[in-house]
């Protein structure tokens, strides 16, 4: 017993010991709690410059698109059209419709679309937002762009402003707004996914392509809606989608804005698109022309033949030049090119940068129109005219000199058609419209659409004498 009560006195004077040298040797921690403080890299802001520094204040950009959005719906309007080769019943005529968008562009009803969403439209009828109805005239169309300008008679409407988009970056949020499936007024939203492209749906020679490329949902009835930018500024015109469905697949296209306001503007004042020509036959430069050439780069367009007294001859441009900007703009591929010389008129001056045995050069060109003079001429097709079967420009100021008098250039007569059995022909020069003499293209327009009934054309031709009239009904 004795033996226990020792072991375990012995034990627990042991235990004391060992607390009492452990407390004397190694002191207990102190423990305070403090607010936390964000962690910081230490003297990381002595490393970055003044942008750099900039940057970490800046805002990030919004998390949502409700400005840009109110912005624009109110301006993008609800088109259907009638076309004729329908159906005929008892209680409709023999139309077929269709229907697209429309962005309203000035207070006072300018409505700019597709060309192929207003093209051989009998009438046009237009919703706005807030479902006020209206029937839209035809201003100007422009197949080369898929362009139209239409008008509602109104004031005091919402509009959107024409931006930049030369500015617009690959990568950049945008949104579409239009009336796809008729489902008025749709947002939505996609990124920038290309720029300049041409997918080959623009018919001829004179398209110009240069589309710029979104993942934004577009469908059919989208057409000739916005494209706007974070800041509600109008960036494109919604044109195209590649699909396999016919609805969306993750492609769609728009025009860009730089391009469409100089066509807009000119369907406005002139009724025609005003187009400067440079005379060139061009390809994108590859790889091979590239290492002909001596060239260490492969963007830019190589000039395959230089027309016989166009703007480019006068300039010195030859086959084989590489041009790499416009007036300091790249110039990447075609569509770039084409895009950059399609918002010029004829008379304007263009710098050219181009390549020739390897050294860089500059030159100024003048553009010409169709008909090879600076003129502000252009073939006209308005429906008004085309129904009647011809096709008409102003006299060039050459002309005028030549021949001595006013009028208007007859280019084509179609054959069966109300003009074609009157049996005049292209080349004609029409001067008075029911004894009233006539100067231009809009003047005939304007008589044409404001007189029915019986009309008489008085001319000429230049190689013949005599003055010839032809008579022919304007229903």
């Amino acid at each position: 017993m004795n033996k226990y009560v020792s072991i375990f006195l012995s034990s627990t004077l042991s235990a004391c010991i060992a607390i009492v040298l452990f407390a004397f040797l190694f002191p207990r921690e102190t423990i305070v709690i403090e607010k936390q403080m964000p962690g910081q890299l230490v003297g990381y802001e002595s490393f970055l410059d003044k942008k750099a520094k900039d940057l970490l204040t800046q805002v990030a950009p919004p998390t949502d698109f409700i400005s840009a959005a109110a912005k624009t719906r109110e301006s993008v309007v609800y088109i259907r059209t009638l076309t004729e080769g329908g159906t005929q019943t008892i209680f409709e005529e023999n139309l077929n419709a269709s229907s697209g968008s429309g962005v309203i562009i000035s207070p006072d009803g300018f409505i700019a679309t597709n060309h192929h969403v207003v093209a051989d439209a009998v009438r046009i009828e237009v919703t706005l937002n807030d479902n006020r109805e209206f029937t839209a005239e035809v201003v100007g169309l422009d197949p080369s762009t898929d362009l139209a300008l239409i008008k509602i008679e109104s004031d005091n409407l919402p509009f959107v402003l024409f931006g930049n988009s030369d500015q617009l970056q690959v990568g950049e949020w945008v949104l579409a707004v239009g009336n796809p499936f008729r489902l008025q007024s749709t947002v939505t939203a996609g990124i920038v996914s290309a720029k300049a492209r041409n997918i080959n749906i623009l018919e001829g020679r004179q398209g110009i392509e240069s589309f710029i490329q979104t993942d934004a949902a577009v469908n059919p009835g989208n057409s000739g809606g916005a494209l706007v930018n974070a800041k509600g500024d109008l960036v494109g015109i919604n044109a195209a989608i590649i699909s396999k469905s016919g609805g969306y697949e993750g492609f769609s296209f728009a025009i860009p804005a730089n391009l469409a306001r100089k066509v807009i503007y000119d369907l406005k004042e002139y009724g025609v698109v005003q187009r400067g020509w440079i005379g060139i036959e061009i390809h994108n430069l590859t790889a091979d022309d590239s290492d002909k050439l001596g060239l260490d780069f492969v963007q830019g367009v190589y000039i395959d033949r230089v027309s016989r007294g166009s703007a480019a001859q006068q300039a010195n441009l030859k086959s084989s030049d590489v041009i790499v900007a416009v007036n300091n703009t790249k110039t990447l591929n075609m569509p770039s090119f084409t895009e950059q010389i399609g918002r010029f008129r004829p008379g304007d001056v263009v710098k050219i940068s181009y390549y020739r045995n390897k050294v860089k050069r500059t030159v100024n060109v003048t553009l010409r129109n169709q008909i090879n003079t600076t003129d502000f001429i252009a073939v006209r097709k308005d429906p008004i005219l085309t129904n009647l079967g011809i096709e008409l420009r102003d006299l060039a100021s050459e002309e005028k000199r030549s021949m001595d008098t006013e009028g208007v250039y007859v280019i084509s007569v179609t054959k069966n058609s109300t003009i074609g059995n009157t049996k005049m022909a292209p080349g004609f020069i029409i001067n008075k419209i029911n004894s009233k003499t006539v100067k231009s293209v809009n003047e005939i327009v304007q008589i044409l659409k404001s007189k029915k009934g019986t009309i008489v054309m008085e001319g000429m031709y230049e190689s013949y004498p005599g003055i010839y009239p032809y008579t022919f009904i304007n229903e």
